[in-house]
């Protein structure tokens, strides 16, 4: 028996050495026939891509000098409901015949899932012992099977671009001269994306307020946060000119009129509408809630955000992934405030669960791998295709029962359930005094007048160092 065991101990930890060497190579072997098995599911389900040639139809709009606002694409007569920058950007899509703009589009967006793992990963501080590329191959061929992500390659949609447009962002180290120009270009494409630079601009303010008050003489006020939110800013601004300086008339259009036409998007009540609106617009059975949903869209705004704050305040030191939390509950909120939020916008969900797991591994505790597990199923199970949905004259939606009403708000609840979890975890991280020495670098996070006085006192005797003993001695 014991030979037998001493045995198995020898092998096993050979065999995990092996698997760990090639772990990238067989992750990518795993990934591939995922997305195979993927792209065979969407050839035998015939799928339109019918957003794709929506965007395809704006790129030549754009290119030929047409009315961008009048137009109206494929057997759903759909209209244009992106900022006019966009048609510019889909421009190239005139340029290929439509099974090549169909091919290089969901390639384009599956190698963009991995962009959007791997970067969720570095966000979240990957705690597996795995290289980082074996870890997102591995996890993208399980997250390309999740709604949202089925969804927005059905579609041919650009969720996943803004995601990884403002994850890149987030990501990247402090002081990066270059921080802030993604999600500026992300909210040009489509403004939902520019609550990130509101978050940033808060952010910022917020810390430089901290320091003042905590300073007994002048200091510095400009921080990182505030430099990214002034460069996603003028980024954003820089996609307006140029749409402005190319497409004048239709920039006219758009900001005088198409962007307060919300109904321009969709029936408010369509099952597919993950957000606030929607669900009350289901729950009270009307096809506007009016100032019901204003008044809880500007609640669940100020609330999101201040979530999002408080995540960099209580810094990484205090709240590790304090980032990433920030990051989802800036999502969550611009998903669940914004009139319209189709089920593919949920691609955020990708982080989301991502975090989630980080966070079980870290702490090791049932619930939170309870959660993960929850999480997963709930975004995979499809769930709000369950009920009666999608037709424009019979609007079924406006008959739901209230089991069907929870139903087709499971994103939704999703949403605020992270927001809540993320506010419990940044006031116990408040709480707590914060871990010096230094004030964070990347978070911006201040330290306490008595973690100020110990790390002075630290500092004082730092600066007498004893000899370095000579290599003879």
């Amino acid at each position: 028996m014991s030979t037998l065991q001493l045995t198995a101990d020898r092998r096993f930890p050979a065999a995990r050495a092996y698997l760990l060497k090639r772990s990238t190579r067989l992750a990518a072997v795993f990934c591939l026939l995922s997305f195979t098995a993927f792209l065979a599911a969407q050839s035998a389900a015939n799928v339109s891509m019918i957003d794709l040639m929506v965007y395809r139809t704006e790129g030549w709009t754009a290119r030929t000098g047409g009315d961008l606002y009048a137009m109206r694409a494929t057997h759903a007569e759909l209209p244009m409901t992106y900022p006019p920058f966009a048609a510019l950007l889909f421009i190239p899509l005139t340029l290929v015949d439509v099974p090549t703009m169909r091919l290089l589009a969901t390639g384009a967006n599956l190698a963009l899932l991995v962009a959007l793992v791997h970067l969720s990963l570095r966000l979240t501080g990957r705690p597996l012992n795995l290289p980082r590329p074996a870890a997102a191959l591995a996890l993208s061929a399980v997250a390309v099977w999740c709604e949202p992500v089925w969804t927005t390659l059905r579609y041919g949609q650009v969720n996943l671009l803004l995601a990884v447009l403002v994850l890149w962002d987030l990501s990247r180290r402090s002081g990066h001269r270059w921080a802030g120009v993604g999600i500026g270009v992300a909210a040009g494409i489509k403004l939902t994306p520019a609550l990130f630079a509101v978050f940033l601009a808060l952010c910022g303010l917020t810390l430089a307020w901290r320091r003042r008050r905590l300073s007994g003489g002048p200091v510095r006020l400009w921080n990182d946060w505030l430099r990214r939110a002034a460069v996603a800013s003028g980024a954003f601004a820089g996609t307006v000119a140029l749409a402005a300086l190319v497409l004048p008339r239709d920039s006219r259009n758009f900001w005088t009129g198409a962007l307060f036409s919300p109904e321009r998007v969709g029936r408010v009540e369509d099952t597919a509408n993950q957000s606030l609106r929607g669900v009350l617009a289901r729950l009270l059975h009307t096809a506007e809630p009016g100032a019901v949903w204003t008044v809880l869209a500007v609640a669940v705004a100020v609330a999101g955000l201040a979530v999002a704050v408080a995540a960099v305040l209580a810094g990484p030191r205090r709240l590790p992934s304090a980032h990433a939390w920030a990051a989802v509950c800036v999502a969550c909120t611009a998903l669940l405030v914004s009139p319209v939020s189709w089920s593919h916008h949920w691609v955020w969900c990708v982080p989301a669960v991502l975090l989630l797991g980080s966070e079980a591994l870290r702490r090791g505790s049932a619930p939170w791998w309870t959660g993960t597990a929850l999480a997963t199923l709930l975004f995979c199970s499809y769930a709000l295709w369950w009920v009666p949905h999608g037709s424009s004259v019979e609007r079924f939606e406006l008959r739901q029962s209230g089991a069907q009403t929870v139903l087709s708000a499971v994103y939704p609840a999703a949403g605020a359930v992270l927001l809540a979890l993320a506010a419990v975890l940044a006031v116990r991280a408040l709480r707590r005094p914060a871990p010096y020495p230094g004030p964070a670098g990347s978070s911006g996070a201040l330290p306490a007048p008595r973690a100020r006085a110990a790390s002075r006192a630290r500092a004082r005797r730092a600066t007498v160092r004893p000899p370095r003993r000579s290599r003879s001695a």
